[in-house]
């Protein structure tokens, strides 16, 4: 007879068994309540937006008093504790970090970017979204598809957040936070859609 997996009791980490594995693994691990979920590794088309969008910011930041990084960085996330691993961040003015269980993590990100994964969409576009819109000094959140040129950009203006949708390969997406423009054609350069 075959076991259904949903019917396994599933086991609960607790945040000591979490950040062990943080410390000795080569991967980075996100906490969900009691559920470790791996964060290396990726599409082919992951990779490649991941780094054409921290190229593309960290070239355009050179002379900004703003920093890029990459998603080796986390970020302190209140009401997901204890922090997420976005693929891209960028601080201005000074980067302010705390450590967390000897972690160097970011505590004022101005801009946020996750590309989307089949696997992490869900999360991205509900949990995580609230979680980044919580924090003060985040201005922007942008979600890129690696399935199709699709970014989704969300702006914070005063106390409200506006979206927009760019899906044409002409488009650039303006960043005013970080005084920054993002074009599709670069986003998605090396890219190929089935």
């Amino acid at each position: 007879m075959a076991v259904n997996l949903k019917d396994l009791p599933r086991h609960y980490y607790t945040l000591a068994e979490y950040f062990a594995l943080e410390r000795t693994g080569d991967a980075r691990y996100e906490y969900w309540d009691g559920e470790i979920v791996c964060m290396s590794g990726g599409s082919e088309a992951h990779v490649r937006i991941s780094g054409n969008v921290y190229f593309a910011l960290r070239q355009q930041l050179r002379a900004r008093p703003c920093e890029a990084f990459t998603s080796d960085l986390p970020i302190k996330t209140p009401l997901l504790p204890p922090y997420r691993y976005p693929d891209t961040s960028v601080a201005c003015g000074k980067a302010v970090f705390e450590k967390i269980e000897g972690l160097a993590v970011l505590t004022n990100p101005t801009l946020i970017v996750e590309v989307l994964s089949p696997a992490t969409e869900s999360r991205d576009r509900q949990d995580k979204r609230a979680a980044y819109q919580a924090l003060p000094t985040v201005m922007e959140y942008l979600l890129i598809a690696q399935d199709a040129p699709h970014i989704t950009h969300f702006l914070r203006q005063s106390e409200t957040w506006t979206r927009t949708d760019y899906g044409d390969r002409t488009a650039a997406v303006v960043l005013p936070s970080v005084e920054c423009v993002l074009t599709l054609s670069d986003v998605y350069s090396g890219v190929e859609f089935g």
